[in-house]
């Protein structure tokens, strides 16, 4: 089955419901993890040298120094057109205005019990890895996304990694974007190599605590292989973008049509569904689809995408959301009159997209949210990227002597029953005077 059919979810067992909505066969073989534990491995031993030949064997480029200078980052962004980064600071405006007014304040300090006095305090995670992908559709908007909460969150260290065109340097309008953001560091490297140089560090690049981005496969089996078996943390597991419509019908076939196509775009193994309640309605968005996808520059990626896709006709809105909360689409569109009635029945999702004037593609550029979001069903237990992603939050606690005394039967009973001796002591020890 794919989008050019229509599936009446009612017909469905469990089974057959489950079978449905499952993301594509895109599980990481056991090839593909053998490559990149070689990679890993190779980058961790022989450092710089070991990237220079991985850049010449994957992406054909031969380069010898891995950083950008200022000379290269300034030549790229001259090469820029005017428009571009007009359009770029226009984004930017968006995007730090959104994550200036949602990040958390830390907390004022509270006082338990008397003389116990709790706080948290935010950090910025000081070492961060971007890494912003490049190829066949170079993303400057991520280098945004990552750039602009990164920078309010305080990060010291921003290193930013992206694959080298074929002149051997990063993208212009990557180069730009990470600019206008303030990153200086910039690095010409692409696929796993560099997620394995911002773990480990080399003789160029910089070690980093938390790495940031979403990647190929290659990308993604090196951060969780990493996440797993080093100190660093990664953002969230990411793997092909997917976007589900519900819509009812009310709105031009063509909205639909192509909210679904700019997902599909993105590559082969994306995934877009489409659930209405009106069957003729899925059947114009489906006869829309066809259309466009004639002229469409990027109908070569689309048709295998289409082909993981699903068009599901439904009894009432509230089934569709009921299938969309157990699927937890990385970008979720409610295309609906009074979209926002529906609102609190969402249970997970990355980013909503509420109402017919709003398009992902707004979120994708510069509405103001983040685009880097989490996929595979991840959104029902992660969040997208945030100021809050390149922070740590740190407790704190001062006790006064009474207040050390109020608490000292809970902590030395619990300690004890716990067969924790010295942590019973570690109270008794300074409370003994008192006796």
């Amino acid at each position: 089955m794919s989008i050019q059919d229509i599936i009446d979810w009612s017909e469905l067992d469990k089974s057959a419901r489950q079978k449905l909505i499952a993301r594509p066969n895109v599980a990481i073989d056991g090839q593909i993890r053998t490559t990149v534990e070689a990679i890993l491995d190779k980058v961790e031993t022989s450092g710089d040298e070991a990237i220079k030949e991985l850049t010449l064997e994957y992406d054909g480029v031969s380069i010898d120094e891995l950083k950008m200078n200022d000379v290269e980052i300034n030549n790229a962004i001259q090469r820029t057109s005017n428009e571009i980064k007009d359009e770029l600071q226009k984004a930017i405006e968006n995007i730090t205005i959104f994550h200036q007014n949602t990040m958390h304040s830390p907390s004022s300090i509270l006082e338990v019990k008397p003389g116990v006095f709790c706080e948290k305090i935010i950090k910025p995670i000081s070492n961060v890895g971007l890494y912003i992908p490049s190829g066949r559709n170079p993303l400057p908007s991520t280098a945004l996304m990552l750039g602009i909460p990164s920078k309010l969150a305080g990060s010291k260290n921003r290193v930013l990694c992206s694959p080298p065109n074929e002149n051997g340097l990063i993208d212009d309008s990557i180069v730009t974007a990470a600019s206008f953001c303030g990153i200086t560091e910039m690095f010409k490297i692409g696929g796993a190599q560099a997620i394995a140089a911002l773990a480990y560090g080399t003789k160029s690049v910089t070690k980093v605590d938390k790495i940031f981005g979403p990647g190929n496969s290659f990308v993604t089996m090196a951060k969780t292989l990493l996440s797993a078996t080093t100190e660093i943390a990664i953002d969230m597991p990411a793997g092909p973008t997917e976007v589900l419509v519900i819509s009812d019908g009310n709105t031009e076939p063509d909205y639909v049509a192509y909210d679904l196509l700019s997902q599909a775009e993105h590559g082969p193994d994306s995934q877009v569904i489409h659930i209405s309640p009106d069957r003729t309605f899925i059947k114009k968005v489906q006869e829309s689809i066809n259309r466009i996808m004639q002229n469409l520059e990027t109908k070569d990626i689309v048709k295998f995408a289409l082909l993981n896709s699903k068009s599901i006709w439904v009894q009432d809105i509230l089934t569709a959301i009921d299938i969309s909360n157990s699927y937890a689409p990385e970008h979720l569109i409610l295309s609906t009159e009074k979209p926002r009635q529906y609102l609190d029945l969402i249970e997970s999702a990355g980013s909503i997209f509420l109402g017919y004037w709003s398009p992902e593609s707004a979120g994708d550029y510069c509405s103001g949210t983040n685009h880097v979001l989490p996929t595979a069903g991840y959104a029902k237990s992660l969040s997208g990227v945030s100021v809050e992603s390149f922070t740590k939050t740190v407790s704190v606690q001062e006790l006064t002597k009474s207040g050390l005394e109020n608490l000292s039967k809970t902590i030395t009973v619990l300690a004890r029953a716990e067969g924790l001796e010295a942590h019973a002591k570690a109270v008794e020890v300074r409370l003994r005077g008192n006796e």
